[in-house]
């Protein structure tokens, strides 16, 4: 056996959980993904979902992927940059500009290729790159291949973002990367204040819309325009993976910026092009999305519904104001215990462990899709409420 061989047999923690039985992950679906799925033989709840417009079993967006792979055929057998362009790409990308406000837009094949793609070529090596301590990996794996300078702050702690923009030259480019909504513990970037401070510092803004697109703003238009400062934020990034209901993701920017990443992102000139499908599918869900604002209406009663009953219940779910609900558990093993017992009374949630959280804020998450009804939710919670005093986790009324 050679060395590195060696040390990747050292790794047992899966089949550890495994052996105890509270192996949580890679769990086969052979249903659709919907508010109740069919899921390793039985039928659970299904709360651990992306698809917050629950567009994913809509038949106008599945319609729109089988014509497009009947008139373009399954792939485009190219990049972007050289044969893989099709005229749904850019008839996506024009739509996308315009609804999240900006010049133009490009799309990669997926979420995580945008961050990696924008974040590694867009600064230099004389330049920053600031990211809130909880941003998604995917902005840690860009930065991570940037040859800027990283730096980090607190948890939307303005105060800590302050003090590390007052300590960077006043000359060197500072781009400042948020999540608009973070995707485990379900809160809302401060984006004014981040903004106040980039204008101070003379600094750059980029906001990865992937929770918050389809949730937040004037018919789902994302963080930025919740807060009504879109033309203050240089940079806008989502994914389709979530409300958009396909796997792929874009940048939106000024049009220099385009330019620039058109010519200079890896991941987008190296990268095969979306497929027909998936890019169909997902411009279906953009005009769903815009046209039926009230999916996004009942999303937010149900999720209001959700949030209340669960601080009467007693869980603990921080600072969430989104339908990201997340349940603390802060107990490593017991988190996983609790997932299975959950999974076995019918209801599938997410296990959130370290490096996804702190090591003492061990989660489960509860997410909500416009499809989910509020029967579902108190059955949900009611089964949770019984499978927490099982293993004798508190909760506090």
């Amino acid at each position: 056996m050679n060395l590195l061989q060696e040390k990747l047999k050292q790794y047992k923690e899966p089949q550890r959980l495994k052996e105890l039985g509270i192996y949580p992950y890679f769990r086969c679906l052979t249903s659709r993904q919907d508010t109740e799925v069919r899921m390793e033989g039985q039928d659970v709840l299904m709360f651990g979902s992306n698809s917050y417009l629950g567009l994913t079993s809509d038949p106008r967006v599945i319609e729109a992927a089988i014509e497009a792979t009947r008139k373009y055929g399954t792939g485009c057998a190219g990049s972007r940059f050289l044969n893989g362009t099709l005229d749904i790409h850019l008839e996506l990308e024009k739509e996308l500009a315009e609804f999240v406000g900006k010049d133009d837009a490009i799309i990669y094949s997926t979420g995580f290729q945008v961050n990696l793609g924008v974040l590694s070529c867009i600064t230099g090596r004389d330049d920053f790159i600031i990211c809130d301590e909880r941003d998604h990996a995917s902005i840690v794996d860009g930065r991570r291949l940037s040859f800027s300078t990283p730096r980090k702050f607190r948890h939307n702690d303005m105060e800590d973002l302050e003090k590390v923009l007052a300590r960077l030259p006043e000359d060197a480019i500072k781009l400042i990367v948020v999540d608009g909504v973070f995707s485990m513990e379900g809160d809302i970037a401060n984006l004014p204040e981040i903004v106040r401070l980039a204008k101070k510092y003379q600094g750059n803004i980029m906001v990865d819309e992937a929770h918050g697109l389809g949730v937040l703003g004037d018919h789902g238009r994302g963080t930025c325009d919740h807060f009504g400062l879109t033309k203050d934020v240089d940079l806008i990034m989502g994914t389709f993976s979530k409300s958009l209901a396909s796997i792929g993701g874009f940048i939106a920017a000024d049009a220099d910026t385009m330019n620039w990443l058109r010519h200079n992102s890896r991941s987008y000139i190296f990268s095969a092009s979306n497929t027909p499908a998936a890019t169909a599918a997902a411009r279906a869900a953009l005009h769903i999305m815009k046209s039926e604002p009230e999916r996004i209406e009942h999303l937010w009663d149900v999720t209001r519904y959700a949030l209340k009953n669960f601080r009467e219940l007693g869980f603990e779910i921080g600072a969430t104001e989104t339908p990201i609900i997340p349940i603390y558990v802060r107990n490593y093993e017991k988190t996983f215990q609790l997932t299975q017992l959950l999974f076995e009374n019918g209801v599938y949630v997410n296990s959130v462990i370290p490096p996804a959280c702190a090591a003492d804020e061990t989660l489960l998450r509860f997410s909500l899709m416009a499809t989910h009804t509020k029967e579902q939710v108190d059955r949900a919670q009611e089964i949770m409420v019984k499978c927490f005093k099982q293993l004798d986790l508190p909760l506090h009324p």
